[in-house]
């Protein structure tokens, strides 16, 4: 694996050098745009809509739209506006990772020390397991200034960039009611079925089966074949009423 960064991250006056590498990667086919009649590549070009001619790249600028016109911003703008270079991820505090909605969750990076035994990694990685908490921190990556959660994943410690609080939409526009009635029994049936389907969580039980799938059509298309794929056919209740849902799904796990 290649680091995308390199810095340190701040302990109160420890100071841990690290790198940063993705923990992450994309399991999705990269499928190329083609002109169904000759299956040539399709580009895409940078048009203008009303004279219809391609832009040259050095005449495009940027513009942010205010009463129908544009207000143009320079590369002096962004720089102004962009943070202070830093490559350090400071740890402003330490919080319980639970308290953290999974909504604010964006993408995960392992660390690296700079050392292999380093003491202060070594510490802060055991603090944070026996403590159960992470730590929350800003730093910049690319230009932008990011929050994240410096938390341990077995015997690393893993930074995970969290969105902004502004940049999750309020819930008030949804049409969701707020006095349904459930009676005692359907919610006790709810709970025993939860209980029911309760386990540890375990991820690589779970694979991108669709890829998979799409592969395997993809290979045998080019040899000329055609693969039978099996789809799983969904589950219906035989009736309408919640609670008859509720112990049908109750029973047919405990016969399962």
């Amino acid at each position: 694996m290649r680091s995308i960064w390199k810095g340190s991250i701040g302990f109160g006056l420890v100071s841990i050098p690290v790198k940063l590498y993705s923990a992450v990667q994309s399991s999705s086919i990269d499928l190329d745009m083609l002109d169904g009649r000759d299956h040539s590549r399709i580009r895409y070009q940078r048009v203008n809509e009303k004279t219809h001619k391609e832009v040259p790249y050095d005449k495009i600028v940027k513009g942010y739209k205010i009463d129908e016109e544009y207000i143009i911003l320079e590369e002096r703008d962004f720089e102004d506006a962009a943070p202070e270079k830093s490559k350090t991820i400071e740890i402003e505090s330490f919080v319980d990772i639970g308290d953290v909605n999974p909504m604010f969750y964006e993408t995960s990076y392992y660390t690296e020390p700079d050392t292999k035994n380093s003491k202060a990694y070594a510490l802060l990685l055991k603090a944070l397991i026996k403590s159960k908490k992470a730590g929350l921190a800003r730093f910049v990556l690319r230009n932008t200034e990011s929050l994240c959660i410096v938390h341990p994943v077995k015997n690393v410690l893993v930074v995970t960039r969290i969105r902004f609080g502004q940049e999750i939409r309020d819930t008030d526009d949804l049409n969701i009611a707020d006095d349904v009635t459930v009676s005692k029994k359907e919610l006790d049936v709810g709970l025993a079925l939860i209980n029911q389907y309760a386990e540890d969580f375990d991820v690589s039980k779970f694979k991108d089966e669709y890829n998979d799938e799409l592969l395997k059509i993809i290979r045998a298309k080019a040899k000329g074949k055609r693969p039978t794929i099996k789809k799983l056919k969904p589950h219906k209740a035989k009736g309408t009423d919640l609670y008859e849902q509720l112990m049908e799904s109750l029973n047919a796990k405990k016969g399962a």
